[in-house]
């Protein structure tokens, strides 16, 4: 009884240990992003500086305070909620229309023929030629829903094609022989396999349809939309609501990518737990 109260100790200092050493990576890791945020704020300004004219490039506290005063405003959250409706709606679309090719390329080779050729010429065409094309085709305000389909379905087809290859043939066989229900093989064999190729999608997915939709708006110009403020702002030559609505769009890119990576684990644990019951 005695010798076993040094190794629980042992246990415990071990697991401290390297829980320490996970938050210590966490905040390593988030001291290193926000010092390249630093730096490259600096380079900015200092780009300001030697242009020297607010016109061409205003200053990063310039922009900042032009946001704060544009966010007092209720027509710039109507304007935000109706450009990200627009673009996460596109998102959605085309992770179930990427995930829906990928599975059929897989189970039916054909359908695999006939979808490659056109995902390569999607990734080739230009998207500003998707968007004149869409703009003869559609309402103004479909066209960013409908780019950002377009672009962003070859990316998680790519990737949801490569997890399905990655299966290893011998434990499906496996689970086919021991007759395991398909929602445990779903938790325990197919959800961990394909969840780092989800993610990667996500994670690239949300920039992409982000750039692609907000260029389909400029081009498009909606009514309410982030790219007609754009345009305006070209229009008019107000630099610093050019540079505050792009300081928008990036923030809202990086908090929706932030959600949907969440969501995703989340479920991924959920899944987990359920499995382990």
């Amino acid at each position: 009884m005695m010798i076993s109260t040094p190794n629980s100790q042992t246990d415990g200092e071990k697991t401290s240990g390297s829980i320490s050493a996970i938050k210590g990576k966490k905040w390593g890791s988030a001291a290193a992003a926000a010092g390249a945020v630093l730096f490259w704020l600096a380079v900015w300004q200092l780009c300001s500086l030697a242009v020297g004219r607010e016109l061409l490039v205003p200053s990063p506290l310039t922009v900042a305070l032009r946001l704060l005063e544009l966010s007092k405003d209720g027509s710039f959250w109507l304007t935000c909620a109706a450009s990200v409706g627009r673009i996460v709606g596109g998102f959605a679309l085309a992770a179930l229309l990427g995930a829906l090719l990928a599975a059929a390329g897989h189970v039916f080779y054909p359908a695999a023929a006939l979808t490659e050729p056109l995902m390569t010429a999607v990734r080739a065409t230009p998207v500003a030629s998707f968007i004149i094309l869409a703009l003869l085709w559609l309402p103004r305000g479909g066209v960013s829903v409908f780019i950002a389909v377009l672009i962003v379905t070859p990316i998680f087809y790519s990737n949801i094609k490569a997890g399905l290859l990655s299966f290893d043939r011998d434990i499906l066989e496996m689970a086919e022989l021991y007759e395991i229900p398909f929602i445990k093989r779903l938790g325990a064999i197919y959800l961990p396999r394909m969840l780092p190729h989800f993610t990667a999608a996500c994670s690239n997915g949300v920039g992409f349809a982000w750039k692609a939709g907000i260029s389909a708006e400029v081009l498009g110009n909606p009514h309410v939309s982030i790219g007609r403020m754009l345009y305006e702002s070209k229009i008019y030559l107000e630099t610093v609501d050019l540079f505050a609505w792009t300081a928008a769009v990036v923030l809202m890119s990086l908090v929706i990518e932030k959600l949907v990576l969440r969501l995703i684990r989340s479920a991924a644990e959920n899944s987990a737990a359920e499995e382990k019951r």
